[in-house]
């Protein structure tokens, strides 16, 4: 797909975001995705953490920390590469795996099971995330990380008492825009 066709249909250009003001690509590039293999790579690893977030964490958790971290990574995605075109939920999946890591970090003691399961499929869903971005040099590492972090911080939150969650969205809603206005303004 050709990187016009790919802004024509919504994906992260830093100069579309910065300079037209359309905020709205952060949301829908995580719906984007370069081909069968970007797609298949993206729903495996979501349907291996989502299924484990769907058992710990509300709907409400759930959506605002994936989306949290969409757009964090989309933020930084142009931050670090401006001018490349972004697609992809990566940014986004990584925060689940972050929150979920932020989870099992609070109540260690309490999920040891949970734990060495999880951190068993954390650890092969990394490895092939890692791999496929040694293969393909198009794959934003600076976009799983913030997602990762951004994620955790959430999980860590929400994991002290589910109420966090609206301090949680509101702190990091908070940040991105101060983060955005600082870099662009």
């Amino acid at each position: 797909m050709s990187s016009q066709y790919l802004l024509s249909i919504g994906a992260i250009f830093g100069p579309s975001i910065i300079i037209d003001g359309e905020l709205w690509r952060l949301v829908t590039a995580m719906f984007l995705h370069g081909g069968i293999e970007h797609i298949a790579m993206n729903m495996l690893s979501l349907w291996f953490v989502g299924r484990v977030m769907e058992s710990w964490f509300d709907r409400v958790s759930y959506i605002s920390i994936y989306f949290i971290s969409g757009i964090a990574g989309g933020l930084i995605s142009i931050y670090m590469h401006p001018t490349t075109v972004g697609i992809g939920a990566s940014g986004a999946i990584f925060g689940i795996f972050g929150a979920l890591s932020g989870m099992v970090i609070v109540h260690r003691r309490r999920m040891e099971e949970q734990f060495k399961a999880f951190m068993k499929e954390f650890g092969i869903i990394l490895f092939l995330n890692l791999l496929i971005g040694v293969v393909f040099e198009s794959v934003d590492l600076s976009a799983h990380i913030a997602g990762l972090i951004v994620g955790m911080i959430g999980g860590a939150m929400v994991a002290k008492s589910y109420k966090m969650i609206w301090i949680y969205i509101s702190i990091m809603s908070i940040s991105m825009i101060l983060f955005y206005n600082y870099l662009y303004s």
